[in-house]
């Protein structure tokens, strides 16, 4: 009787060459760290940057918001008082802007406020990129 037809299977020799990243030269890991570290110092300083100046913006934005409200009632408060402290009251709260333009760029208590907002925004997705760029360095 003949013998069905078997296929001859080889293994692979135990010193064949793998290519996943841990045999790549020394140069290519080098490089990818160093791409990997400046991603990882742009982030962590877009980060630091927004994190000082979200709350400052927010701060002076509600500040600004709330400050014609509270000389307003001030005013209020004056008007059985003297008559000249209820002018000079007048007279600050004609003072206040509403809005500033400071070199082409309109500035609104409400857009201080939105900025500061989204400079948080920013803190946080700059903290999450940081911390993926940490892990592939």
């Amino acid at each position: 009787m003949d013998q069905p037809h078997r296929a001859e299977y080889s293994r692979p020799p135990l010193s064949t060459p793998r290519t996943d990243l841990s045999s790549s030269p020394f140069a290519l890991r080098l490089v990818r760290t160093g791409i990997w570290s400046v991603c990882f110092f742009i982030f962590y300083f877009v980060q630091q940057l927004a994190e000082l100046l979200a709350p400052l913006l927010l701060i002076a934005g509600v500040l600004w918001k709330a400050l014609p409200a509270v000389v307003g009632s001030l005013s209020h408060a004056a008007a059985s008082a003297d008559p000249q402290a209820r002018d000079a009251i007048g007279s600050v709260a004609s003072a206040i802007p509403s809005h500033i333009v400071i070199a082409g760029h309109d500035l609104t208590a409400g857009g201080l406020i939105w900025d500061g907002i989204l400079l948080m925004a920013l803190a946080a997705a700059g903290a999450t990129l940081a911390t993926v760029a940490g892990k592939n360095v």
